[in-house]
């Protein structure tokens, strides 16, 4: 008994335009390096205990149980990729891209079963090409008795030589009379009624919300056991630290053979970084928990509320940046919302163009200034290129020897009127703005935090 599917999602990128992971300005001791990069929103993913592939291709995935027909468990393996990790040609008006599973659930020297999926995937236009959210989710719905297996998915670009392994121990339960299944972070779903139909609903694997976004997180579980009318389930919700941010009871119905429902739990309450929820029934011991994750967006390697701010010490002014720091956690969604509705330069988009610009040119410096001895965006030019953008003009001294030292290099604004002056003071590359650019160029950014 199997059932594959791909679903293409349509979910805009709001807000930051982008992942999640562990990151921060130097200030404070962290990785601003991190920021954005493939590695380290797939190592926050791989500590919270999804499966997580970087490199040559990215996936993000988890794997779920849920009771079967008899002697058996459902097993719902699900992950998600983003169409930027898939070779796309053109076709017609649009492009298409596709790429081939493979994978087996072995025990001993057995094959148990075996998936072989070959998947394509259809845009409208090059810009969702790019996309780095999940925009394509793949999921396979496999019954095997309950024991010891191991995982073996192979996930390869048929567009190039890409290919991502990853290889995993299941340990597939007993889900009998007592016990819960699932939960599993969902997109839809249909409540099913028996453990030996197959149930109808799409997954989101890596059970992630957009902080200031996404209202919700839709859980879906079952329960399995006695003629009852309705089952007793508590809900915990535990921050990284350990530290309970949201509660709730509610009674599963009871759906002919099995107790099944769905809670929507407000992202509000959680917070940035990762959470685990508890499902806890209240007629026996058993409980069952998965992993969520809020993050500000898709290519944000951030954990936490805090991180956010210190990388937005270039984007705003310290008093509206101040402002967020000193709300309360319990408001603080609401008050990112507001700040986001107040700095989006086009309220007619679902995207904050003015963030997304501002963490690509974050990325951009991190890659043209990392050799200044430190976090590129972080050094004078990255200052300067993150807040300003590309200069119209770049004039550096020619000269044969690279080392010399006292090199000036002159970026010209045009917009501004302005020309700001660096100098390579030491010869290996650690360019410094001067006195008089510095205080033009807060002069600048003064006139433009004004309008």
């Amino acid at each position: 008994m199997r059932w594959a599917g791909l679903v293409v999602l349509g979910v805009a990128v709001v807000a930051c335009g982008g992942s999640r992971g562990r990151a921060g300005g130097a200030r404070s001791g962290q990785r601003p390096e991190l920021i954005g990069t493939v590695s380290s929103t797939t190592e926050l993913y791989r500590q919270a205990g999804f499966i997580a592939m970087s490199s040559p291709i990215n996936f993000i995935g988890s794997v779920r149980y849920l009771a079967g027909a008899t002697d058996t468990t459902l097993v719902v393996i699900a992950f998600s990729l983003p169409n930027r990790s898939l070779t796309f040609a053109r076709e017609g008006e649009g492009y298409r891209a596709s790429y081939t599973i493979n994978a087996d659930v072995r025990q001993g020297g057995s094959t148990i079963r075996h998936i072989e999926a070959h998947e394509v995937v259809r845009v409208t236009s090059f810009k969702e090409t790019t996309r780095s959210d999940e925009s394509v989710i793949f999921q396979q719905i496999l019954s095997v008795p309950p024991g010891q297996y191991v995982l073996s998915l192979a996930v390869r670009d048929d567009g190039s030589s890409r290919s991502g392994n990853h290889e995993e121990i299941l340990n597939v339960p007993v889900l009998s009379a007592g016990k819960l299944g699932g939960p599993l972070s969902v997109y839809e779903v249909r409540e099913r009624s028996t453990p030996d139909s197959l149930p109808q609903i799409t997954v989101s694997p890596r059970s992630t919300a957009t902080f200031g976004r996404d209202t919700n997180l839709t859980i879906y579980m079952e329960a399995y056991g006695p003629p009852l009318a309705r089952l007793p389930v508590r809900l915990t919700v535990r921050n990284s630290q350990g530290s309970v941010v949201w509660v709730d009871s509610l009674d599963l119905p009871r759906r002919r053979q099995l107790f099944s429902g769905m809670v929507n739990i407000p992202t509000a309450r959680l917070g940035v970084g990762v959470a685990m929820l508890t499902v806890d029934r209240r007629d026996t011991s058993d409980s069952a928990r998965i992993p969520l994750l809020i993050t500000f967006g898709d290519d944000l390697a951030i954990s936490s509320y805090e991180e956010m701010l210190n990388y937005l010490r270039h984007f705003t002014t310290p008093q509206r940046l101040q402002a967020l720091r000193d709300t309360a956690p319990e408001f603080r969604a609401a008050a990112w919302t507001t700040f986001l509705r107040e700095t989006d330069p086009i309220l007619s988009t679902p995207e904050h163009e003015g963030l997304r610009e501002y963490f690509q040119r974050i990325q951009q410096a991190n890659e043209r200034f990392r050799d200044e001895g430190g976090a590129g965006w972080l050094s004078d030019r990255g200052m300067v290129y993150v807040t300003l953008g590309e200069p119209d003009q770049i004039l550096e001294q020619t000269t044969s020897d690279v080392t010399q030292r006292g090199r000036a290099q002159v970026w010209e604004y045009r917009q501004h009127n302005a020309q700001l002056v660096f100098i390579d003071q030491t010869g290996f590359g650690r360019w410094r703005i001067t006195s008089s650019s510095e205080s033009d160029f807060q002069a600048i950014v003064q006139r433009m935090r004004a309008r």
